[in-house]
């Protein structure tokens, strides 16, 4: 599971508006599925209000089956506590702000801590993961990161650093997610509503098309357990969704129909590459209401395949500051 956040423009208000609190963008945090990417749960409101509130909203939806997987801006005391509390495991990343002592170090290279001084009345022992990051772009541009993790997985046998530095990547499915909603089916649109009702509607609307899609491209995956989920293309589905919509083709057929369907057969047809490379590229602004600066030239402009080689290391002096979580 994965779990990150973004933000939703929406329509400019025009005067004093009961929604005022709510006018340009709102924040969507959601629980995601890694490999389906799925919805589990969802919470949204201003943007006003920092992540960490919304985030315990989507608690309840945990479970001792969950290893949890989110961004710097999920690190907390609090929070991670309430997380370990609900069974499930947790692998955030964390920032230059912490400073965690080591109580012992460990085989792999990483080393058990205790968090939550003056917060926790009892705290609470985490494992913590430093490592180095060398990313090799393809056009030859060579840039380093440092990396924190912090874990309650307290095993290095069972679960080796390198490995869950590998595994952390797989956050990113939340993203995807993201971009499937905000992009492929707003398609650059703006939420309209002039009231916090239909802003809600709005976007309980779009987050249940979305797992619709999803649990369409489930069905279709159903007697075909050699292709993974992440074959499967969203632009596909939306546009096969449309087309029957639209169309009213395959609604009532007169033949019976399997889990498959209309949208299923349109998915299976036209599949993603079996093997992916990884590709990255530049966060940039967007749109003149988006808060974040313009690409200051530290990442590539266009999109680039790269390689990665990560080294576990215990960082004596900390954590080097970053602009981005």
């Amino acid at each position: 599971m994965a779990a990150t956040r973004t933000a939703c423009r929406v329509a400019v208000a025009c005067g004093s508006r009961p929604w005022t609190p709510w006018r340009r963008v709102l924040r969507l945090l959601a629980l995601v599925e890694c490999g389906t990417r799925a919805l589990i749960t969802a919470a949204f409101g201003p943007e006003s209000e920092r992540e960490l509130p919304y985030a315990k909203r989507l608690l309840p939806a945990l479970d001792k089956t969950m290893l949890l997987l989110a961004g710097a801006a999920f690190d907390g005391n609090e929070f991670l506590h309430a997380v370990h509390q609900s069974g499930a495991r947790f692998l955030v990343r964390s920032g230059a702000h912490r400073v965690p002592t080591s109580a012992e170090h460990l085989g792999d290279g990483s080393y058990i801590a205790r968090i939550g001084y003056g917060v926790l009345r009892v705290l609470l022992p985490v494992r913590v993961i430093e490592a180095t990051l060398t990313v090799t772009l393809a056009d030859g541009t060579v840039r380093t990161e440092q990396w924190r993790l912090i874990t309650n997985l307290l095993d290095p046998v069972k679960y080796p650093a390198t490995e869950l530095v590998d595994l952390y990547h797989r956050r990113w499915q939340a993203e995807t997610a993201y971009f499937s909603i905000k992009a492929t089916m707003l398609d650059g649109r703006v939420l309209r509503s002039h009231s916090i009702d239909g802003l809600d509607q709005e976007v309980y609307a779009l987050l249940t098309a979305y797992q619709a899609l999803i649990r369409a491209s489930d069905d279709a995956l159903t007697g075909r357990p050699d292709i993974p989920m992440e074959r499967i293309s969203f632009t596909v589905l939306l546009a096969a969704a449309t087309d029957t919509v639209t169309a009213s083709h395959g609604i009532f057929p007169s033949t019976l129909v399997d889990l498959v369907g209309t949208i299923g057969l349109a998915a299976l047809s036209d599949l993603l590459p079996a093997h992916r490379r990884q590709r990255v590229k530049a966060h940039t602004r967007k749109n003149p209401t988006s808060k974040y600066g313009p690409n200051a030239g530290q990442h590539p402009h266009k999109a680039q395949n790269y390689t990665v080689r990560t080294t576990v290391a215990f960082f004596a002096h900390g954590l080097n500051s970053r602009s981005w979580p």
